[in-house]
């Protein structure tokens, strides 16, 4: 099989939301603490990211997405965690004779 054979439908990484950069958010009268973020990266090379947490005042809660607001704390956050993501896939697929 060749990489044009190939088709990657999305990228995802799952990335912890640290403290100071948290929120919080209601659906149904819930309100959410908002702990990690889920974004992908689409064939069109566009980003799409979902915040996901747990109701506030305890319990399971539903798995709810919601929008991650338009931070550049936010913003650099999911930077860098692509960035980490890139290298991460790199020293587990790319061997070290590998020329690329």
């Amino acid at each position: 099989m060749t990489t044009d054979e190939v088709e990657v439908s999305a990228l995802a990484i799952n990335v912890a939301i640290p403290d100071e950069l948290q929120w919080t958010d209601s659906r149904r009268e819930v309100t959410f603490r908002l702990t990690t973020l889920n974004v992908r990266l689409l064939p069109d090379g566009r980003l799409a990211a979902k915040a996901y947490g747990r109701p506030v005042d305890g319990g399971r809660g539903a798995y709810t997405s919601f929008p991650v607001p338009d931070r550049p704390e936010l913003t650099g956050l999911i930077g860098e965690a692509a960035k980490v993501a890139a290298e991460r896939w790199r020293s587990a697929y790319a061997p070290e004779h590998d020329a690329r």
